[in-house]
């Protein structure tokens, strides 16, 4: 899959032009800015639903987790096919379809919850992350290019930290409709009381209404795209000419062939925090919160992720991208060690901070893995991009918190930072670097 990247200028169909006469893309960059928020704001309810599912289904922490592996398992089948759809239909189609199907997706979990089955709802998550694949497929190029290409990065960053707002607002969301309105999720902290079936059917349809609100909002979403007139982006988002990449090989370029497993490392990490953080700082030998109490402690975890790349985007102006990540990976490998060797709030912060550390490691390794493809960039931005699907492996981690306990299986989050460090000291260095495409 190749996930087009150039920043030509775009055709000038259905922009709307300033006083001065010069093109204006804010109206449609505020519309796509809210996509940016809803898929990030849909990702991290799954934090506070997997806690949550786990008391109504009585799962392991191998079968929780086996549900974010789901979500990710349709990053890698979804990507290829979203490709396909894009180039069947077009860029705003397409994102009106994700839409859609994310919608489908959300109103799938009623009947899940009415039953309750817990196979229902992995199928309903699976086509929500279906319908954020073909999102992400569509919009992060559409942003790239809806506009002057000068400006395209500030674009990015701008919308990508919409993300993060929706990211950080979701564990509030998720802590009071769903936590909040469960037996599970207002229990005392370290409670062992088995809930009853009746118990088990109330919590499990706490689920409906918000589901039901988010199913709203895209569907409300998904009409007011199909009816904006976005620019046209012409032939902007085309492929380069086959002849231009003739010899040229993904494969000789060091920092791509390392830099795709360092996402799919770093995925395995992030997710594993994310999921299991709420159960891990509800320990009573921990934070000793409820369910719904942690959530509000999620909340600060994602938003430090969202500081941690405003600091970021300021602190690699000045200092080499590398180097920031090899301080940021260091930096989250200690947090890790604390958090799994002490208990208490000193355990319970340490894995809180390891968001601040996290932010800027995405976004910089995939910068770090496409510099010098030139105009093998588009083939090398798909095959990073598919590396998301790494975070399914966090079932990996839920076996050894069943096998080894919870806290301790944070030391496979801590082994992955130093595969990243691994990557920013030496993975990340160019090699047959090639000169950029003219038009970025």
């Amino acid at each position: 899959m190749a996930m087009p990247i150039q920043t030509q200028k775009p055709v000038d169909a259905g922009v709307v032009h300033d006083a001065g006469g010069a093109p204006s893309y804010r109206s449609a960059l505020t519309l796509l800015a809210s996509l940016f928020f809803m898929w990030g704001f849909i990702t991290v309810i799954n934090n506070t639903l997997l806690p949550h599912l786990r008391s109504v289904f009585d799962l392991s922490y191998t079968q929780t987790t086996l549900i974010e592996s789901v979500w990710f398992i349709a990053y890698f089948f979804a990507s290829i096919p979203s490709a396909k759809l894009i180039e069947r239909v077009g860029y705003q189609r397409a994102m009106v379809f994700g839409l859609g199907l994310m919608a489908v997706g959300a109103l799938m979990m009623v009947p899940a919850a009415r039953l309750p089955s817990y196979g229902v709802t992995l199928i309903a998550l699976f086509v929500i992350a279906s319908g954020i694949t073909l999102l992400q497929v569509a919009a992060n190029p559409y942003v790239a290019v809806v506009g002057p290409p000068e400006t395209a990065s500030s674009r990015l960053n701008l919308v990508q930290a919409f993300n993060s707002a929706g990211a950080t607002l979701a564990p509030l969301f998720g802590g009071y409709l769903i936590l909040g309105r469960s037996t599970s999720g207002t229990a005392a902290a370290g409670s062992t009381a088995v809930l009853t079936q009746t118990e088990r059917i109330a919590d499990a349809q706490s689920v409906v209404l918000p589901y039901l609100i988010v199913a709203a909002v895209l569907v409300v979403l998904a009409i007011v795209i199909a009816r904006f007139p976005l620019p046209a982006m012409g032939s902007a988002t085309q492929r380069s000419a086959k002849a231009d990449r003739q010899g040229q090989s993904l494969w000789s370029h060091r920092n791509l062939v390392f830099g795709i497993p360092a996402i799919f490392i770093y995925l395995i990490a992030e997710i594993g925090v994310a999921n299991l953080f709420i159960n891990f700082v509800s320990q009573p030998n921990i934070g000793n919160l409820t369910h719904e109490q942690a959530s509000h402690y999620l909340f600060i975890l994602w938003g430090g992720m969202m500081v941690g790349r405003l600091i970021g985007s300021v602190v690699m102006r000045t200092i080499p991208a590398e180097r920031v990540l090899a301080f940021a990976s260091i930096g989250a490998c200690v947090v890790m060690l604390i958090a799994t060797f002490t208990t208490g709030h000193v355990a319970m912060w340490a894995l809180i901070s390891v968001g601040l550390f996290h932010s800027i490691m995405f976004p910089t390794i995939f910068t770090l893995g496409i510099k010098g493809l030139g105009t093998l960039t588009e083939e090398g931005s798909g095959l990073l991009i598919m590396a998301i699907a790494g975070g399914a492996l966090v079932i990996v981690q839920g076996w050894l918190a069943d096998t080894y306990g919870l806290q301790n299986s944070f030391l496979l989050t801590a082994a992955c930072e130093l595969y990243v460090l691994f990557y920013a000291v030496w993975g990340s260095r160019t090699t047959n670097a090639l000169p950029e495409q003219a038009a970025r």
